[in-house]
């Protein structure tokens, strides 16, 4: 319902014809009009008809912007949320606040006939408030949230349109745009992502992979002038200062020696992408110049550092921009029916497997800055990774599909940070548990699905698919000697890797990052690289 309602409104609004697009209009407005109107759209959705005019704002459950007035010490205080959050709800807070309204004009008169199963002046609002579409609906209301929402909505937001509350309205609207307009400055009036305003990109991420996977080849000479720009790019997109002001009073974490995602525009580190950042610079500083550049400066290096070991959690884990702030019961008031899992930062295995690679590598080169403080975070890290080991071996990931992706930064940071096979029990089960899922045709094929229902689920027809194998095969040699065992299973699984980058003609990046591994190989497997370097060759030379 949130996508289809709002790609219909969005196409009229634009010029399109009610009756326009080849039948394609009438077909989306019959999918919403059979599926309940667009009561059913999602929270979200309400909102951004609401500020339209095509819904009465009496249909929203409340967002009181007052809660930016809390003490900034109660775990539901605002600046407490994982920033993708807070920054998503500050300016919707705003707009309830003021109860914005846009020009009503014609195709927004003709939107409320459009879009309803019975007239806009007949609807009730207040029903309307917990209506949501199945198809959209992933995290149901508790019944505690539904009453807590009642409550505000009957007691809390009539009194506080009235004076003299509406004094505290005011002066929580003012103090919510001042937050907005720091927002606007500190990220060049991008913000943080595609949701609040806008999204420029995952230029970052993108060239530190594709640098790696360029170096894994062992071939860096062949790629030089390659390889100096993308050196160029990351060193300028390090975050060289903090945002402005008294970080604190923003709810910012340090950004100075950070990477994002994207550009530094964005002005927001990631955990993650700093480490993988910090590790690509000095992979590359080990170069000649001539081939990839003039290495970073070392106290930019330091900077990376400090700024990593200053996001670890107490827990030994690595949440994505900030530390851990608040708790996750606060789960319990997510207002997003079509998200769970937003509240708060939550710790990852990717970003905290990440972090142990990029300082391992760092403690290797310069030993002598913060190497006990170094040493300790990796120690605890390690211990992080264990402990959130699901019971059949694998990791959930989160920022990939799923399990697989989960399982590869498990297994390699683990691995980094010093365990082996022989050694760890967590290795040898995560190995187990990715052999467990390998398919007839040797590859891995895992699903969607996995994510959503955090159940472990191939791909319709048993599938596999290019990523998944390559992500598996990483791992798997990463592990390194005892799966000589399955070294027959590892060949399958080549064969299919090979095959299906020659059938879709896939982009280069996943399989040359196949030979990151090879430098951990402790037993001869010179005929699978041999093969797929011959595979990624011909795919290259299409």
């Amino acid at each position: 319902m949130f996508c289809t309602a709002l790609n219909y409104i969005s196409l009229r609004l634009l010029g399109e014809g009610m009756d326009g697009g080849d039948g394609s209009m009438q077909k989306a407005r019959t999918w919403i009009l059979d599926h309940g109107g667009a009561t059913y759209i999602p929270s979200w959705g309400k909102l951004w008809l609401s500020v339209l005019g095509v819904y009465e704002w009496d249909g929203n459950n409340p967002l009181p912007p007052e809660l930016w007035l809390l003490p900034d010490f109660l775990p539901m205080h605002p600046g407490r949320m994982w920033c993708h959050c807070r920054l998503v709800y500050l300016p919707m807070s705003y707009l309830y606040g003021k109860r914005f309204v846009g020009p009503i004009n014609g195709i927004v008169l003709s939107l409320r006939k459009e879009l309803y199963t019975q007239a806009y002046h007949q609807i009730d609002w207040d029903l309307a408030r917990n209506q949501c579409s199945k198809e959209d609906l992933y995290f149901p209301h508790p019944l505690l949230q539904d009453i807590l929402w009642k409550c505000l909505h009957k007691f809390a937001e009539p009194l506080l349109t009235q004076w003299p509350l509406s004094k505290l309205r005011n002066r929580a609207l003012s103090t919510v745009m001042k937050h907005i307009q720091y927002e606007d400055v500190n990220t060049n009036y991008l913000c943080i992502g595609p949701v609040n305003k806008g999204y420029n990109g995952s230029q970052l991420w993108d060239v530190v992979l594709a640098v790696q996977a360029i170096l894994g080849t062992n071939l860096p000479q062949e790629y030089g002038l390659m390889l100096k720009r993308a050196h160029e790019f990351i060193k300028m997109s390090q975050m060289r200062r903090n945002s402005s002001g008294h970080l604190n009073s923003w709810y910012r974490h340090s950004s100075k020696g950070g990477w994002p995602f994207s550009t530094t525009d964005n002005g927001w580190p990631v955990s993650d992408c700093t480490a993988e950042g910090l590790k690509t610079t000095l992979l590359l500083s080990q170069l000649p110049s001539e081939v990839a550049g003039q290495a970073l400066e070392t106290d930019k290096l330091y900077d990376a550092v400090d700024l990593i070991l200053s996001l670890q959690n107490s827990t030994g884990g690595f949440a994505s921009y900030e530390l851990t702030r608040s708790y996750s019961w606060l789960e319990m008031i997510n207002p997003a029916e079509t998200f769970g899992d937003i509240i708060i930062d939550y710790q990852y295995v990717e970003c905290t497997s990440a972090a142990i690679q990029g300082l391992k590598l760092f403690n290797k080169l310069y030993p002598k800055y913060r190497g006990k403080d170094v040493e300790a975070c990796i120690g605890k890290a390690l211990n992080f990774i264990e402990s959130i080991q699901l019971s059949d071996g694998s990791w959930y990931g989160s920022w990939g599909v799923c399990y697989t992706y989960g399982t590869w930064f498990g297994i390699t940071g683990l691995i980094k940070g010093g365990k082996t096979y022989e050694n760890s029990l967590s290795v040898r089960k995560a190995c187990e548990f990715l052999l467990s899922k390998q398919l007839p045709s040797g590859g891995w094929g895992e699903s969607y699905l996995s994510s959503q229902n955090k159940v472990y689920t191939n791909i319709g027809e048993n599938k596999s698919h290019i990523v998944n194998t390559g992500w598996a095969m990483l791992a798997l040699i990463e592990a390194g000697q005892k799966i000589q065992l399955h070294l027959v299973r590892v060949y399958q699984a080549q064969e299919d890797f090979s095959k299906a980058a020659m059938d879709c003609k896939a982009t280069s990046q996943t399989g040359l990052n196949l030979f990151r591994g090879k430098r951990q190989m402790k037993f001869q497997i010179k005929h699978l690289q041999n093969e797929a370097l011959g595979a990624m060759t011909r795919m290259l030379g299409n």
